[in-house]
């Protein structure tokens, strides 16, 4: 008899290797090769299947067919519901990421919970929990009288066969994706053959039967959800689950979703009774500003189809060292080093003696571009030792031409600013085009220099007092 062949494969990116080594040659991760065998799972081929069948034919169509809607649960949290695009869409597969105790666990029972009011039928399967604690949790958030079906199981095989037991399920939740086994797969749980063999065979249930499922996913040193990245491929939605320790809000984050937008958020904030949704986030990283401190800037920005405000604070200060510190905290760092070096080679304002801190106020995570110009003012302003004006809001791109780009959203953005009290708003060229209300003063910058010009003659104007 043939000795079956032993491969290694990388727990970090799924790479198999011939031999063990203590580095993965294709993602550079240390200690991550793990033996498994290729009777099943990565390896595994049609010669090495005994009772492998024959193929069937599969009926073939054309793209002018009748389109079916997909229907969509709404939980009634509005959050949510927003971050999934309008709800969960029966028969797809939705992976939530987040840190170790964010509150993903607790965000799934609130919702399991508020599903089963609505008479869906829930099953919650827990494979690191016991049952017991799961109904703890739920007494602590007030839903225990709930009727949602639990079970404590990491076989594959058992959770298949009981929840197609009875009626079938609306919602069925994993928690988490990484406990679970396969008969198919010998490698031990939480290794790439186990996950994503689990993966595919909850994701065939759920597209047979129409069935939503959710996975939970543990996530890497690096924010990454852990185990190989197919399985982000394969499911329909994933979901980030995020927020700062120090901070009481968590944010609900879309990266990926075939039914829906990629970039809604929903916010949430942590307290003892469980997640509370927050309807107006931009009062939420704003409720602590200090008007008349300089360095501080207000962008708005947006997130999806939400228009968000959010204090962008920046210190600048003498440095003693040879290599200024550059310390940044909500931000891509490269992109705070370009506008420093606009603002020195365009508008003349050196930062080569001093030392640069730049914080999104609220642990708040900004990632689109046009944050520059709000960056650009709260350098100067802090460098100057000016502050900008306590109702005026920045948005705008910033080219390494040092001119001011304009954005998508100009209306929603400025509307938003609006409720909140502020009246005024630096903002690209041509953007007046869009805004006609003149109740509301709209200063148009086409170039950063303007903007810096402008920041020098006030600051000139305050030393003279």
């Amino acid at each position: 008899m043939a000795k079956a062949r032993v491969q290694f494969v990388c727990q970090n990116c799924g790479t198999v290797h011939n031999r063990w080594a203590g580095k993965c040659d294709s993602c550079g991760e240390w200690n991550t090769l793990v033996e498994e065998g290729t009777s099943s799972g990565i390896g595994a081929g049609p010669a090495l299947m005994r009772n492998a069948r024959k193929g069937r034919a599969v009926a073939l169509t054309s793209l002018d067919g009748d389109i079916e809607d997909a229907p969509r649960i709404i939980s009634g949290i509005s959050e949510l519901d927003r971050a999934t695009g309008g709800g969960f869409v029966r028969g797809s597969a939705l992976l939530i990421g987040g840190d170790p105790g964010i509150g993903k666990s607790t965000l799934l029972t609130q919702a399991a919970a508020a599903l089963a009011r609505q008479d869906h039928r829930i099953v919650y399967v827990s494979g690191e929990e016991a049952v017991a604690q799961i109904r703890l949790r739920a007494q602590r958030l007030g839903v225990a009288d709930c009727s949602v079906e639990l079970a404590a199981e990491t076989n594959v095989e058992d959770i298949l066969a009981t929840i197609s037991d009875g009626k079938r399920p609306d919602l069925v939740i994993i928690d988490s994706i990484q406990t679970l086994w396969t008969d198919m797969a010998d490698s031990a749980p939480g290794t790439v053959t186990q996950v994503r063999s689990s993966a595919q065979a909850l994701i065939r249930y759920a597209k047979q039967t129409g069935a939503a499922v959710v996975l939970v996913g543990h996530v890497t040193k690096e924010g990454q959800i852990a185990g190989p990245r197919v399985v982000e491929h394969m499911v329909d939605g994933v979901l980030y689950f995020e927020g700062e320790g120090g901070h009481h809000y968590r944010v609900l984050r879309t990266v990926k979703n075939r039914f829906g937008p990629t970039d809604e958020i929903g916010v949430f904030e942590m307290s003892d009774k469980g997640l509370r949704e927050v309807a107006n986030p931009s009062e939420l990283f704003l409720g602590e500003r200090n008007d008349k401190a300089p360095g501080a800037a207000v962008f708005a920005g947006m997130e999806g189809t939400r228009p968000v405000l959010v204090e962008i604070q920046a210190l600048v200060a003498a440095s003693s060292l040879g290599t200024p510190r550059r310390a940044v905290v909500g931000w891509d760092s490269s992109r705070l080093s370009m506008i420093l070096a606009v603002l020195e080679s365009h508008c003349g304002v050196r930062f080569g003696q001093h030392d640069v801190y730049l914080n999104v106020a609220g642990g708040y995570r900004i990632s689109e571009p046009a944050a520059d110009i709000a960056v650009a003012a709260a350098l100067v302003s802090s460098l100057a030792g000016i502050a900008l004006p306590a109702d005026c809001v920045y948005f705008g791109e910033i080219s390494l031409s040092g001119a001011v780009r304009n954005v998508a959203h100009t209306v929603q953005r400025i509307k938003e600013a609006q409720k909140l009290g502020f009246n005024q708003a630096v903002a690209p060229g041509g953007s007046s085009e869009l805004w006609k209300d003149k109740s509301f003063s709209l200063s148009e910058t086409k170039a950063l220099a303007e903007l810096v010009a402008e920041l020098a003659a006030k600051a000139a104007a305050e030393k003279n007092r």
